[in-house]
């Protein structure tokens, strides 16, 4: 760990220490695609996460628990 530590210290000096035209390049280049990106997998991700729920709430008792199925009478209250 404090190999990488040490190596992002002296990417950060090394762009510390560029003049602010090139400081302004190289954060387009590099945060500007790396934030896309974490954006797009986490919208990937999330969006999954809300359709399992979506479709496991929209799922009729009787889809959880085969078992609760009754047979014959449709209504519940008619036993």
């Amino acid at each position: 760990m404090n190999a990488v530590a040490t190596w992002w210290d002296g990417v950060e000096l090394w762009i510390a220490g560029l003049p602010f035209v090139p400081q302004v390049a190289v954060v387009l280049l590099v945060v500007v695609p790396a934030a896309a990106l974490t954006a797009y997998v986490v919208d990937t991700v999330l969006s999954a996460l809300f359709d399992a729920r979506r479709r496991y709430f929209r799922r009729t008792p009787a889809d959880r628990d085969p078992a609760a199925v009754t047979t014959g009478n449709s209504d519940p209250r008619e036993k």
